[in-house]
């Protein structure tokens, strides 16, 4: 049982970085110009894929009879409070809202990096799983840094 109660844990962590993505996104919507239609596809569409990974994750965790997490966590509070001050600092301009995504998708790198690095017994299916949705969250990741270095090389 206790094998079951450390997976969940991890699963649930991923659900918390992942309620994070959703919240941050969101937020970044809301900073960015309705003229910046490229970047509010973009944060749609990160937000849905944090969806679709919260479900599969939820899945999981039900299976393995476990209570699904519906917070977010510690550090993404601290995530949107920084990108609300810095948004006072500097404006709702591309490059500090692409900043702020940025600094978010390390965020959930690092709290896939960890998940997989776990002591807990990670069966094969599930670590798959995870390792597929850190491939897509690195492309995002990518997305969100060259849409920054790019803006940074226009201005």
């Amino acid at each position: 049982m206790e094998t079951n109660e450390n997976l969940i844990e991890v699963l649930n962590d991923l659900i918390r970085i992942n309620n994070d993505r959703v919240d941050g996104y969101e937020k970044a919507l809301s900073e960015v110009e309705d003229i910046d239609v490229d970047l509010r596809g973009i944060f749609q569409k990160m937000a849905n894929e944090s969806r679709e990974n919260i479900n599969e994750l939820s899945t999981e965790i039900r299976n393995l009879g476990g209570e699904v997490a519906t917070g977010t966590t510690t550090s993404g509070k601290i995530y949107r409070v920084w990108m609300d001050i810095k948004a006072t600092f500097t404006g709702h301009d591309r490059t500090s809202v692409l900043e702020s995504c940025e600094y978010g998708e390390d965020a959930a790198q690092e709290a896939y990096d960890d998940a997989l690095a776990t002591d807990a017994d990670l069966p094969v299916d599930i670590r798959q799983m995870i390792a597929n949705q850190k491939a897509e969250l690195l492309e995002s990741h990518n997305l969100i840094k060259k849409y920054r270095d790019l803006h940074q090389a226009v201005n």
